[in-house]
Order: C-alpha cells, then structure tokens, then sequence
C-alpha cells in the first residue's frame, strides 16, 4: 500500500494545473486573415456593446462577448457609417480597434497593427 501525505497530493496537483494552464493556445487577442477577423475575450468578464473598428472607418458590432468567448467576422460584413462595405480585394487591414465594456463596468480596449 502506498501511503501519501496531502502536501504531497497538493503539490501533484498544482503541477498538473500549472501543465494545464500553460498548454493554453497562446494567440493573440485579435488575428488578421485575408478575409476574416477573429476577435477573442481573453478575459474571465463577459464584454458589453463590442465595437471593432477596422482601419478607422468600418465598424461592426456584437451585444455581448462571453468569457473565452469567440468573434468570427467576414470583413464583408463591416461598413463604414455611409454603408459602404470593406472590400478585401481593393483594401488590406491596416488597423483594427475593439472597444467594450466588462460586466465590472470598466473600459475595454484592444488594438492591432500589422
């Protein structure tokens, strides 16, 4: 029979969670591709009236963004306060905002640049 004492059981776990933690994927909050944008909350508050602005003039909109959560967007999909839709054949990303508010009522922000 072996016979641990619970400093040892401890300790094995918090090795285990500390493995765990770290194996996380480490991507960045916010990702460019060709023709999509992906957005992640990172945080462990769900975000409030999501605003993401893409080279200043093209925004779209979320009500909420859970914890971990994730935002997959066609960058079709956003338009600037004209109605003019971002055309990824003519237009490259050149800066995107993410802007919000955490269920503790504090300011989110996130930037991306090339």
């Amino acid at each position: 029979m072996v016979h641990r004492s619970p400093l040892t059981v401890s300790c094995f776990v918090l090795v285990l969670v500390a493995i765990a933690t770290g194996c996380r994927s480490s991507d960045p909050p916010i990702r460019v591709n060709r023709a999509s944008l992906v957005i992640e909350n990172h945080s462990r508050e769900e975000w409030h009236d999501v605003s993401v602005t893409v080279n200043g003039y093209y925004r779209g909109t979320a009500k909420t963004l859970a914890p971990g959560g994730r935002l997959d967007a066609s960058l079709g999909n956003f338009v600037t306060g004209l109605g003019q839709r971002f055309d990824t054949n003519r237009e490259r990303v050149q800066k995107v905002e993410v802007r919000a508010t955490d269920a503790s009522g504090r300011a989110v922000t996130l930037d991306w640049k090339p």
